[in-house]
């Protein structure tokens, strides 16, 4: 049992000797559990903390999968007259969730604290923040970060406390990694493709979308030549598998020491560190153009259809759950960032980070973020340029071809909302 958990029974146990509560609001939370780490048992603790400290209300998790799995579940349950107040989904889907009149912007919940709103990390409310109002609340929130075998790198003769900062020393020094059965580099290509290129799009210096939800740039020759570069890494410098690398067992091969250097989510940190045989270090994504990676993860959200009560309540768990010191706790635990400034100001955090620095990587690498790729109809447009980019690594289709296809489907996909 997680201290978590140990805190919360014992909270509950003191409050039920001295009086036996009756919950007067129930809350059912969509939660999804994708990436590494006991996630359950953590969420799990930190729900029995916020029912210890407030007894009228009782908590529901339902832990759904990856984000696509909770959003389909969510909105299933919505459509079926299931009764759910709030749930972490991807912090993309909020164009599509607005568009369907599911979800409610926070400014508009009685009592909501404007300061609280502005209290997150700028880069992590940018995918919540649209048309002026705040629609969704940053927690398992993640940038990608290159996870790298200090062990390997002193073997191949390289600076342990040196990993590439540019695009020509991944190739460099993944060749001379690159040996017995160890690739210099694996980039994830399945499982969310989309997320890796766009942080190698803008690592090129390109956007691949607007920030308006409106328009794509999958067609741009900057763009192309990104994909380009992405595919060379197998074909032409062989630091990397040819085809695509698996997303969900890409740490397991890290692990393994197939590959000398992973780009992953901040979400697989402490696994890593609990897991590695070796030396590891974590460093931010190199450059090309200039440094860069999309934030990512999920948002609170809060539905619609729920009652005046319903909605204190929620609001109620979720300031819980984004507070300074259980941000912080959740960081140590998980390894995605505390969402806040206040949350690495906690005792806690500070000296978590000052015995184990690369728990602020993520969060230093916030400076050069953007937005995780968005649109309205996400999931569809989003699709396209995962076939896109596959296709182009496993050889079907030429990068130019693929993201021109991609393109035209995206046009054709955001022209009512234009």
């Amino acid at each position: 049992m997680n201290k978590f958990a140990k805190l919360g029974l014992a909270a509950v146990t003191a409050i039920g000797i001295a009086a036996p509560a009756v919950a007067e609001t129930e809350l059912t939370m969509y939660y999804p559990i994708a990436v590494g780490g006991k996630l359950t048992e953590v969420v799990d603790g930190i729900v029995s903390d916020f029912e210890a400290a407030n007894p009228d209300i009782k908590v529901n998790a339902i832990y759904s999968g990856n984000y696509d799995d909770t959003r389909v579940r969510a909105l299933s349950a919505l459509a079926s007259g299931d009764p759910a107040q709030l749930a972490v989904m991807f912090s993309i889907d909020a164009y599509d969730l607005i568009e369907q009149d599911l979800v409610m912007a926070f400014d508009d919940i009685s009592g909501v604290d404007k300061n609280w709103l502005n209290s997150f990390y700028p880069a992590l409310m940018a995918n919540g923040n649209i048309e002026g109002k705040t629609w969704g609340i940053p927690f398992q929130r993640s940038t990608i970060v290159a996870y790298y075998n200090k062990d390997l790198f002193r073997a191949a003769g390289l600076d342990p406390e040196a990993p590439p900062t540019t695009w020509d020393e991944i190739i460099s020094m993944g060749k001379t990694l690159t040996k017995d059965g160890t690739y210099g580099l694996m980039i994830p290509s399945t499982g969310y493709p989309y997320w890796m290129f766009q942080a190698l799009a803008i690592q090129n210096g390109k956007e691949v979308m607007s920030n308006d939800g409106l328009t794509t740039y999958f067609d741009d020759q900057t763009v192309i030549d990104t994909l380009d570069f992405w595919k060379s890494l197998s074909t032409e410098h062989g630091i990397m598998p040819e085809g695509t690398v698996e997303w969900g067992t890409l740490r397991q091969a890290f692990l393994e020491g197939k590959t000398a250097m992973m780009w992953h989510s901040t979400g697989n940190l402490t696994a890593v560190k609990n897991n590695a045989s070796f030396d590891f270090g974590v460093a931010e994504l190199p450059a090309n153009v200039r440094k860069g990676s999309p934030t990512g993860g999920g948002n609170f959200y809060v539905f619609k259809e729920t009652s005046a009560e319903e909605r204190a309540a929620a609001l109620k768990l979720i300031e819980f759950m984004t507070s300074p010191e259980q941000a912080a706790a959740w960081s140590i635990a998980t390894g995605y960032m505390g969402v806040s400034p206040a949350a690495y100001e906690t005792e806690a955090l500070k000296k978590y980070t000052s015995e184990f620095p690369p728990a602020l990587v993520a969060r230093n690498q916030l400076e050069h973020a953007v937005a995780e790729f968005s649109t309205f109809e996400t999931a569809r447009v989003r699709e396209g340029l995962n076939n896109a980019i596959q296709a182009a690594l496993t050889g079907a289709k030429s990068s130019a071809d693929a993201l021109k296809e991609a393109q035209s489907a995206a046009v054709r996909l955001l022209r009512d909302y234009q």
